[in-house]
């Protein structure tokens, strides 16, 4: 039996008061990060791996069923608001489709095939980079997807948290992060999608650094969507130009569109 599908350590859930439930389940939690940290050297293969292959315009894709795929569209969906960068750089794309975000489509993650028509929509090609998450590890639509993949010369990398995961063989660079048990027995959308996220954060998160997305430890190529982004942008650039008023900075961020822009157009002025 897979580990994630094995008998919840804690018993009578039904029995617990409110309080010995959340108490439970953080006590559960707790372990996510520690198994996200045995398994660093791996993310930081892949990391390497996909950052050189952006240095020459490669992209990230994203491919999973349920939850994990619901995971990816979120990840790739906020490098944009964040980082400034093109929408076309992460792709996130679930089994079933767009239906699939808000409702179960039926025998979706089953077909092996599908995901590689998917990401041929998409436009994929072997300059990109493709990352099959599936909490049990054995998802047919990411493992097909991830074998035409590495037949097509893209770079593959695997999310799981089972040991010895079906979907690890048909990677390139495999992560196992092995949380255990869930509290509510087979509920991987609790530490494994938990486990899943933050493997997914710290991959993203990387790449934008690494890209050169972020300044000392601010996000100065961020969107300025909305009033609460204005404004720390307009901060950002006040502590990175002290000499600037807040409405001074206010002035060159709306002018300029972005933190960095508008510290570069300062610069060249002076």
């Amino acid at each position: 039996m897979l580990a994630t599908e094995s008998s919840s350590l804690h018993t009578d859930l039904d029995k617990m008061s409110a309080e010995e439930l959340l108490i439970k389940i953080n006590q559960e939690d707790k372990k996510v990060a520690l198994a996200v940290e045995e398994v660093i050297p791996s993310i930081k293969t892949l990391v390497a791996a996909i950052a050189r292959r952006m240095q020459n315009g490669g992209r990230v894709f994203y491919i999973g069923a349920g939850t994990s795929g619901r995971l990816g569209i979120l990840d790739a969906s906020e490098i944009p608001p964040t980082y400034g960068a093109d929408p076309s750089l992460f792709t996130g794309i679930i089994a079933g489709g767009d239906r699939a975000i808000r409702h179960a489509v039926e025998g979706a993650e089953d077909n092996s095939d599908q995901a590689w028509i998917d990401l041929q929509s998409a436009g994929i090609t072997e300059k990109d980079c493709l990352i099959g998450i599936a909490a049990s590890g054995r998802t047919p639509y990411v493992i097909g997807g991830l074998k035409e993949a590495s037949k097509a010369g893209i770079l593959t990398g695997s999310i799981a948290c089972n040991a010895n995961a079906k979907v690890s063989e048909a990677a390139h660079y495999p992560i196992e992060v092995e949380v255990g048990a869930e509290f509510v027995t087979g509920s991987t959308r609790m530490k494994s999608g938990s486990a899943q996220k933050m493997v997914l954060n710290m991959i993203s998160t990387s790449l934008m650094i690494l890209a050169g997305k972020v300044k000392g430890n601010k996000m100065v190529h961020m969107q300025l969507s909305n009033n609460k982004l204005v404004d720390r942008g307009t901060r950002m650039l006040m502590e990175e130009i002290p000499s600037l008023s807040y409405l001074q900075a206010a002035e060159l961020l709306r002018n300029h569109g972005s933190v960095q822009n508008a510290i570069d157009h300062f610069h060249q002025e002076k």
